[in-house]
């Protein structure tokens, strides 16, 4: 990264974004080094980044794609890119895909989600369109039902997928119910969610001969984050992008500051050079990692931070949550939240510890609410659970003394993932 690359987009952001103009009020003409500016507020940002009134796009949408990043349907969040923007995403995204072993002749059966303005399923198919080798694309979509898909799968002998997990777990499980397998398949680039020992186990049942990797390290809002490299004690290493206008920071979750070190825990940031519509500089993408090797831009994921919990195929922001619980709390009883993600019987559920007032009783009644609102607001989480592939949300009611806290500085952790260290992805 540049100094006059970095002012340029600090800059440009500055004039044309109400947002990063008062962000940056305060701030120079110019700065010498990323970690002048100040991280973005998760949640400020989103209230800024709304569809009427929209504070942080630096432009009226008149050429640009939109797609819904994780939020609740009462309050969504979209992610828009220009037409040269996503051209970026998808090459980047296709050179990983490249690194790890996508080769000439390759039959490539897509069966990420598509429709209701996701982004997964155009995100892979558009960077199989840019990647310098030549391939056969199969369209499937991951709402196609397994009998159709597993079909498919065989008729063309796919020799490569990319999926959730969790689609691809379904797979799994319909073709070893009937002892098939579909031995064609030498590749799985999963996304969106992390793969468990549970599932490679499964994976490897019906897909004898695959070898499973991420696609990317990749998120809707923040666009491409790292490239696979391999695996290093049971998780996945990734490479930030050898593009100049990527940068990535590892920061300490309390005190903001940049973590040189290697093998030291703290929040992911990511600032885009070439996002101009809607720009991010320091965005928190949401999870925890450390570096494996800075000087050599080698990063390891380490799970979600506070700002959101990812629940198999479902994110769920804290804030959202806490609105679900606010409007179901309609007496102001709730005084402690904690969402708590584990792993059991071979799938991810959400408990959610709830605090209440000393007296109060009528817990019943507002746990039923939580629940019904979440499945309102949240349809993607009621789906899930219908189809089998996460557990209901369960409602615990504790005492303050009983919510995990930070146990350095004290501070309640508003998320925690109880699910096996084993995880990668």
């Amino acid at each position: 990264m540049t100094d006059y690359a970095l002012n340029e987009m600090f800059s440009f952001a500055r004039k044309h974004s109400p947002f990063y103009q008062d962000l940056y009020a305060d701030l120079p003409e110019s700065v010498d080094d990323v970690s002048q500016l100040p991280i973005i507020d998760h949640g400020e940002f989103w209230a800024a980044n709304t569809l009427t009134g929209n504070r942080v796009l630096t432009s009226p949408l008149s050429e640009a794609i939109v797609y819904k990043s994780g939020g609740t349907t009462g309050s969504p969040k979209f992610s828009c890119y220009t037409r040269t923007e996503w051209d970026h995403v998808a090459r980047t995204l296709g050179t990983g895909l490249v690194g790890m072993g996508l080769r000439d002749g390759h039959r490539v059966a897509n069966l990420f989600y598509v429709g209701e303005l996701y982004a997964s399923f155009f995100m892979f198919q558009d960077s199989l369109t840019q990647v310098p080798v030549e391939t056969v694309r199969l369209p499937i979509g991951g709402a196609t039902a397994p009998e159709a898909a597993t079909r498919m799968l065989a008729e063309f002998s796919a020799q490569v997928i990319g999926g959730t997990p969790t689609t691809m777990c379904s797979l799994a499980d319909h073709l070893t119910d009937r002892g098939e397998t579909v031995p064609s398949v030498e590749l799985m680039f999963f996304a969106g969610e992390p793969v468990f020992e549970d599932q490679r186990r499964l994976l490897r049942t019906a897909f004898p001969n695959a070898r499973i990797s991420p696609a990317a390290y990749v998120s809707v809002d923040a666009g491409p984050l790292g490239h696979p490299v391999g695996e290093e004690g049971g998780t996945f290493v990734y490479r930030v992008p050898q593009d100049r206008g990527i940068v990535l920071e590892i920061v300490d979750g309390d005190t903001g500051e940049p973590i040189r070190t290697n093998g030291r825990p703290g929040r992911i940031l990511k600032t885009d050079l070439y996002r101009r519509l809607m720009p991010l500089l320091r965005y928190p993408v949401g999870d925890r990692g450390e570096w494996v090797d800075a000087e050599q831009g080698l990063f390891r994921i380490l799970g979600r931070h506070e700002e959101g919990a990812r629940i198999g195929p479902v994110t769920l922001y804290v804030e959202d949550l806490r609105k679900v619980v606010d409007e179901a709390d309609e007496t102001g009883a709730v005084t402690g939240v904690q969402m708590v993600v584990r792993r059991w019987d071979g799938r991810d559920g959400l408990v959610l510890r709830l605090v209440a007032r000393p007296g109060f009783t009528d817990t019943d009644a507002i746990a039923a609410k939580v629940v019904d609102r979440l499945d309102s607001a949240r349809a993607m989480y009621a789906e899930s659970v219908a189809a089998g592939f996460i557990h209901p949300m369960v409602i615990e009611w504790t005492g303050y003394d009983q919510l995990a806290v930070n146990r350095r500085t004290g501070k309640l952790l508003r998320v925690v993932d109880e699910r096996p260290s084993d995880a990668a992805g």
